[in-house]
């Protein structure tokens, strides 16, 4: 009898109702889940990073390749190459390094 009465009632009835209850479930994983739609932005935006950065490597790794081809290929490529990267020079010539002011104020 007791159960019959508590089962009428209109909040009870309401609470139970099935639409209710998912919408509260969903609302409740929605915000309070360990995924919720907070986090699950926050993983979208750091998977575009990502996605940029690999995109970005990518294109300096067919850069890179063409170079090494071009290396490879011509010999006074990879003579300009090496005087400009690691300074070297043929046995009668002389390098001098010219640095700018603003590299000097940055060495002391």
């Amino acid at each position: 009898m007791f159960v019959k009465k508590f089962f009428k009632k209109r909040t009870v009835r309401l609470l139970i109702n099935k639409y209710t209850i998912t919408i509260t479930v969903a609302g409740i994983l929605y915000f309070f889940d360990k995924n919720n739609i907070f986090i699950q932005r926050e993983l979208r935006q750091k998977l575009s990073k990502l996605q940029s950065e690999c995109d970005y490597y990518r294109s300096e790794t067919e850069k890179n390749k063409a170079e090494i081809e071009a290396l490879k290929n011509n010999k006074e490529s990879l003579e300009r190459f090496a005087r400009e990267k690691y300074l070297m020079k043929k046995d009668n010539e002389d390098v001098f390094v010219i640095v700018p002011d603003s590299a000097k104020a940055h060495m002391n």
